[in-house]
């Protein structure tokens, strides 16, 4: 999967990331994303917290631990030629 996203922090500031996998857990999606086409990049796993009224997607960084490691397991199985740690 090579689609790239734009996301803007908190602070309105704007950087592109790779998508490298989709899923849905629980009722909600989630994005795997790394600021590297390829090689060593950082991976960041989001959440869509977007409501129906959201012309687009909105996604904050999962941060609790143990949904990250949960997450990073169901990733790591998605994709067996990445390893996220």
């Amino acid at each position: 999967m090579e689609d790239r996203i734009v996301l803007t922090s908190e602070d309105g500031e704007e950087f592109s990331c790779y998508v490298l996998e989709e899923t849905r857990v629980a009722g909600c999606n989630y994005v795997l994303v790394a600021t590297e086409e390829k090689g060593d990049g950082e991976c960041l796993i989001l959440k869509d917290i977007s409501d129906d009224a959201d012309a687009e997607a909105v996604y904050e960084i999962v941060e609790e631990e143990k949904e990250q490691q949960y997450l990073a397991r169901i990733f790591n199985e998605l994709l067996e030629d990445v390893d996220i740690r």
